[in-house]
């Protein structure tokens, strides 16, 4: 295999944009069926290794769009393969289940679901970490680079993830043999939605999320009646005395310097006031940084929950069974910087930020890194903004990292990202991602924008645009309906040039210390305004105006339902992959390419 330094981006940040451009053409008329499909998800949620509804839609559209197509990898995962000729293997990743949570957002596809958990519980669904923003943005993209095949080479492989929620949907696809069978990728990729203001991205080189894992602790007594304690060994006691010391393991055992947590989550015992209970169950779950200090976590729960049940007289050793865990995410320096560089290009630089410092949520998709073995796969993880720009100026405090602890986060059963500049961001920064490795690094011929093998998604593909003479297409920038132009340009035009100074001017003043924290938050001193209105143009960066003509193009705000996703039906019918031998950038081949 391909070691890490062999496998650079394909082409330098600008052309990256540039091919986006090319690309992302066809996103006004994908739009509505990505949005409609993110709908359907958010109106049918499944728990974790539930996905099966999710999984066979995803599969569909993966099926029509051209790709090679796996079903039930992992338990419900799929996996599409779309081989384009010589060039590296790139992984895009979503996730597809949703949390056992009621959700209030009152919109009107909110999910009214329920269903029954791992343990028989009845529970609701909802879709509150915005997985349904993933698996939508993940075929969208998917789509989009099917549909222009001229304009990059190499292998797109799609894997659409069950059960992150459980922190173990990632190993199980790669026990399922997930590489062995499609092939190991060179680079993978994947996105979150979080509370930044839609329209963001957010990248951090080195880690990013740090390591989680859940205990269940069991401990035993003896049970008795309430009126005569001293006659039994009371695990409700025991179990508070855990809770209690547990407390004093970050405070008192971790280096002030390094970040951790420990959470009891879940505290069971007995069912009712005058019985003294046989056994009291735990949950803790903890956060780190560093392995090192993820073992030291362990390491001390272990021993106080040991001690406080030989304190006691407990007649039996307490269980402790580790049941979920998750590594660090530790993102790839270089292929960080490069994806970061390509998305600037093309957005501009008052929508991608850097996060000076990790937070605390965990994830298994560093799990597909393979950071364990001799020859571990490069990733990079990074977060899109959902929250809309009316909450995110509503919500309490001066700085961007107090309206951070103000808006709805993930998880909450208010989390309701803002449709269209959430989508849209999301569909981008997937085929920005996908196009830094697998774009060409020399002019192509123009390029029609048509669907391959998808024409009930894109309809009638247009006709190609003649190049003029002794020029190439991609050198130019055409005025395209891109993401960019639909929401960012005239954002950017407004930008006051005077801003690029104030976070540091605020950081000067201590009587407004606390502004300075805003780069923590991973967001600019003053968050991108709302959109006011689509515009074509070429931005050349914040406080900058565009050049070329300012018009109103693309698509207005959505209203009313949105479309309607087609149900699944039947299996999938796999694609076949090019024909041995075949090269799509042969000038021996009808152009553009298609199988």
């Amino acid at each position: 295999m391909k070691a890490v330094e062999a496998v650079p981006q394909a082409v330098d940040p600008q052309r990256v944009a540039q091919h986006g451009e090319a690309v992302m053409r066809l996103v006004d008329e994908i739009f509505p069926l990505v949005e409609g499909f993110y709908v359907d998800l958010h109106r049918n949620p499944e728990l974790s290794h539930q996905e099966h509804r999710t999984s066979r839609a995803v599969a569909e559209w993966l099926s029509r769009a051209g790709f090679e197509v796996a079903s039930g990898v992992g338990g419900t995962g799929v996996v599409g393969v779309l081989r384009n000729g010589p060039g590296p293997t790139v992984m895009l990743r979503g996730d597809m289940d949703a949390l056992p949570v009621e959700e209030k957002t009152g919109l009107p596809y909110a999910s009214t679901a329920r269903g029954v958990d791992s343990e028989g519980n009845e529970v609701p669904i909802m879709h509150a970490c915005g997985h349904d923003v993933h698996t939508a943005c993940l075929v969208g993209a998917a789509d989009l680079l099917a549909s222009t095949r001229e304009r990059w080479s190499g292998t797109l492989m799609i894997v659409a993830q069950p059960a992150e929620e459980m922190i173990d949907g990632a190993q199980g696809m790669l026990r399922d043999g997930v590489y062995e069978r499609f092939g190991r990728p060179d680079i993978a990729l994947a996105q979150h939605v979080g509370p930044q203001p839609a329209g963001l991205i957010a990248h951090r080189a080195g880690v990013i999320l740090g390591a989680g894992a859940t205990l269940r602790v069991r401990v035993f007594g003896s049970g008795g009646h309430a009126s005569r304690p001293h006659n039994a060994i009371d695990p409700v006691v025991i179990a508070a005395s855990i809770v209690t010391r547990l407390q004093t393991v970050v405070s008192r055992e971790i280096d002030p310097a390094d970040s951790a947590v420990v959470t009891v989550g879940v505290l069971r015992a007995g069912n009712k006031a005058n019985i003294i209970p046989d056994e009291a169950y735990l949950e803790v779950n903890t956060r780190s940084f560093d392995e090192r200090v993820q073992r030291r976590l362990h390491a001390a729960i272990e021993r106080i929950v040991r001690a406080e049940a030989a304190a006691s007289g407990a007649p039996r050793e307490p269980e402790i069974t580790l049941v979920q865990q998750a590594g660090v995410t530790r993102n790839d320096p270089a292929h960080t910087a490069a994806l970061a560089a390509a998305h600037r290009a093309y957005l501009g630089d008052a929508y991608v930020v850097d996060m000076p410092e990790p937070f605390t949520g965990s994830e298994d998709f560093g799990d597909f890194g393979l950071s364990d073995g001799p020859d571990p796969v490069p990733y990079v993880f990074w977060f899109i903004g959902g929250t809309p720009h009316d909450v995110w100026n509503a919500a309490p405090g001066s700085t961007p990292y107090e309206k951070l602890a103000g808006v709805p986060g993930n998880h909450s059963p208010f989390f309701a990202p803002d449709r269209e500049p959430t989508l849209r961001v999301g569909l981008a920064a997937l085929t920005l991602g996908a196009l830094t490795y697998l774009g060409h690094t020399s002019p192509r011929p123009p390029a029609e924008t048509a669907t391959a093998g998808h024409p009930s998604l894109l309809g009638e593909p247009s006709a190609p645009v003649p190049a003029p003479a002794g020029e190439s297409v991609v050198e130019e920038e055409p005025e395209l309906d891109s993401t960019r132009d639909a929401d960012m340009a005239a954002l950017l035009a407004e930008e006051d040039p005077a801003d690029e100074g104030r976070a540091d001017e605020g950081r000067a003043d201590e009587g407004r210390a606390d502004e300075g924290r805003a780069d923590r938050a991973g967001l600019p001193q003053e968050p991108p305004p709302p959109p006011t209105g689509p515009t074509r143009g070429t931005d050349t960066g914040p406080g900058r105006p565009p050049t070329g003509p300012q018009q109103p193009v693309g698509p207005q705000p959505p209203t009313g339902p949105a479309f309607p996703a087609p149900p699944p039906s039947g299996p999938p019918v796999a694609a076949p992959p090019p024909a041995s031998g075949e090269d799509p950038l042969s000038d021996d081949l009808p152009y553009p390419y298609r199988e």
